[in-house]
Order: structure tokens, then sequence, then C-alpha cells
């Protein structure tokens, strides 16, 4: 082995302390359906340095398939529809490599249901229903390929960056909504931070104040600490807060080097969600904010300087937080003169993630009044529910009282296996 830890005539890309085998996939799949199949194909197909093997029939199909064939490096399973998920995971260990990586997908949210699959029986992951490709990259991506897994602090918040691919195709607005989702609906401590300080609309949406704190930590921000932050922000909600300025046009406000990193730090001692209305123009503060970005969000319609500019603003690259590919929002589907979902997906060879209907007339009235649309029922409180779901990673399950599709809470302690994974 090499001093770096990579032997040599590994593929590229391959987890460190690869070695040669003769027929042993890196990685391979046996999902049931078609959503977690291609949740799985696009949070891994970059990651990993060769392709990934997928098949249908969960984990009954692996089973049979891996009595018969080399067992993977790593092996993706899922247990969805299984009466005793547990005994099946058994009967698999039985016709596998002890050394195996096992990682699992169920419909049980469960605590208990979790700490059998990982600590007791020794699976190194289990994700529950619904997947998002942040899920799979944070958590799967790093173990199959042998390589540290991002830190969760769980006093750090999480940056999303929302940007156009051009101006006026509604980012503020999935923006301010997202922003309202968060704190309002979801009672989760949330600030909306518009660094735009001369023209930002984004308090303007949801009829919050503008103040001057925000241009004071961007000027000093040696003044930046919890404090600072607390009084800075304006109190929209008892969990939403807003940072946005309105600067007289004549002003310049000079915005120190280090002023977006020390904000968004302190920001992120202070909320859960800091959602960013962040513009892509030749601003270092807003290039800044991309940077430091846990999750970007690109809005755009259905046109094809959107598309360009789309694809340019996927190939941008990101910061250190950054673990997953920018999450594509199509608004206005359907305008009039534009272009069909279908060609907007050919065009950027990828599926887009969430779709907003072409209601321009409500939009407007809705800005105009300083209400979000996310508020009252309707097609966009769901949509912003969908985006939040793609954006909100969350390492831990929520409860420890099972809310699977059908499913019921497990009383019956019978069900606990002894270790089967990760022997040596």
């Amino acid at each position: 082995m090499a001093a770096d830890g990579i032997t040599p005539g590994a593929p590229r890309g391959a987890p460190e302390g690869w070695t040669p085998g003769q027929d042993r996939a890196l990685v391979m799949a046996y999902v049931t359906d078609a959503t977690v199949e291609n949740v799985l194909r696009d949070a891994l197909s970059d990651a990993t340095p060769e392709p990934i093997e997928i098949n249908r029939g969960g984990i009954r199909a692996a089973i049979t398939a891996l009595s018969k064939i080399a067992t993977p490096r790593s092996l993706i399973v899922d247990v969805s529809g299984e009466d005793e998920p547990l005994n099946a995971l058994s009967a698999l260990s039985q016709v596998v490599e002890p050394d195996v990586q096992l990682l699992v997908i169920g419909e049980i949210q469960d605590v208990d249901f979790y700490r059998e699959i990982t600590r007791g029986m020794g699976a190194r992951e289990y994700l529950a229903k619904p997947l998002t490709r942040d899920m799979i990259n944070r958590l799967f991506a790093p173990i199959v390929m042998g390589r540290p897994m991002a830190s969760q602090e769980l006093s750090g918040g999480r940056v999303i960056t929302i940007t156009g691919a051009r101006g006026g195709v509604g980012a503020t607005t999935v923006a301010a909504n997202l922003s309202w989702h968060f704190g309002v609906q979801r009672n989760r401590h949330t600030v909306l931070l518009d660094p735009n300080l001369h023209t930002g609309t984004a308090a303007l949406f949801i009829d919050a104040n503008t103040g001057p704190g925000l241009r004071a930590a961007l000027e000093m921000p040696d003044r930046i600490d919890d404090l600072f932050v607390e009084r800075a922000s304006q109190v929209l909600k008892d969990r939403l807060h807003v940072m946005a300025g309105q600067e007289s046009l004549a002003d310049r406000p000079i915005c120190a080097p280090d002023a977006g990193g020390r904000l968004v730090a302190a920001l992120r001692r202070r909320y859960n969600f800091i959602v960013a209305d962040v513009p892509f123009q030749p601003v270092p503060l807003y290039r800044d904010l991309l940077d430091l970005a846990d999750q970007r969000v690109i809005v755009f319609e259905p046109t094809l300087s959107n598309i360009r500019d789309t694809l340019r603003l996927r190939a941008l690259n990101g910061g250190a937080q950054l673990t997953s590919n920018a999450i594509l929002v199509l608004n206005r589907d359907g305008m009039p003169a534009g272009l069909t979902r279908k060609q907007v997906e050919d065009a950027l060879e990828t599926r887009v993630d969430v779709v907003i209907p072409d209601t321009p007339r409500k939009i407007v009235v809705a800005a105009n009044m300083g209400e979000p649309m996310a508020g009252e029922r309707g097609f966009y409180r769901l949509r912003m529910h969908e985006l939040a779901r793609l954006v909100s990673f969350n390492r831990l399950l929520d409860s420890s009282t099972s809310v699977a599709s059908g499913g019921k809470r497990r009383e019956d302690k019978k069900w606990r296996m002894p270790r089967m994974w990760g022997k040596r």
C-alpha cells in the first residue's frame, strides 16, 4: 500500500484501503420501488468509482441472489413490506460474508427498531422512508467509500441557500415561504436572511420589518456574538425571525472580508434553519454564503436561458459543508410558451425535484399583501412541505413511536436478534 493509504492500481475514487477483488462489487442494492432506486442512483452515482448495481425485489431478492454470487463490499437492502424484517435480515446474514457493510432501508420509523438493527445486529446504518439524496449522501456514501462521516452537530443550524437561475424567477418567493414553513408550521427556530441591503424583497413577502442590524454585522463582524444576532434580527413570529436591511440607495455599505463566515457561524448557534435568499451576482458576500451552504436550491423557469444558467449553477463548486447536488425547483410549470417538464428534464439530463405550477395572479396578490402562500391550504403549501423534506436533513429518527405506513408499535420483545453483522 502506498504512503497515502491508497493501493497502487486501485480505480479512481476507490475507498481507502481498497484491495483488488476477483469479482466483488463495491456496492450493490436490492430495493422495492422505483422511488428508492432513483434516489440511490442520483445520490451515489458521483460518489462511487464504478456503476452501482440496483436490483428490484428487496431483501428477499437479495437472499436468493447472494446465495449464488459473490458478496459486495457494501450491501443496501430494502425491508419494506416485510412482516418480520429482523428474521429476514437474519436469513440474509447466512448467505453473505460477515465483513459486508450492511445498509438498511425500511418503512418503520421507530428508535427501538433503529437501535436493534444498528447496535444489536451490527448493520452500519438504517434509514426510514421517505428518502432524500441528502440523507444518502451524508449517511450511506461515506460508509460505502470508507471515508469519515460529515459531522452533524446537534447545536449547529442548517444553512439553505435559495438562488434563482435568473432574476425574477421566484427564488425570493420560495425563500420566504420555505422559512415560513419551518418557523411557523414546523415550529423550528428559523431565520430568513436577505443579504441584499438595498433592494432585497424577502421581508416584504412575509410582511416583516427590516432593520440596521444586518448592515452593522457585515461592516463590523467583530461585534457579532449571540446577543448581537438576537438583537439584530426582527421577530415576525415566535420562532421565525428575519434579518434584512433597507439601506439608502445612495449609501455604499462596506462588507468586511470575513463577515459572511462569522455571521453564519453565529446564526448556526441560534437557529435550526438559516434560509438565505442569495442571488448569483459577482458579490463576494453572495459567493461566501453559497460556499457556506449545507444545501443549495436552484429556482428556475421553463425557458432555454433558465436551463442554461441552471446547468452553470449546478456545476458551481461548493464548500466543505455541501455534500449533495443542488435541489432543482421548476417554477411556473405550464407557463405560456414555456417548455414542457419533459423537455426541461431532457435538457438538464436529470429529474426536477419540486414542480410549482404557473399561477401568477395568486403569487402577485400574496406578495402584495405580504401573506405567504405556504400559510394557506393548497398546492403551494404542499410544494413547500415537499421542498422542506428534501432540504431538512435529520440524523436521528423523530420519535420512539412507530409511524410507518400501516405499521404499529412493536411491543413483543422476542423479535430481538443477536449481532450478525460487522464480524471480524
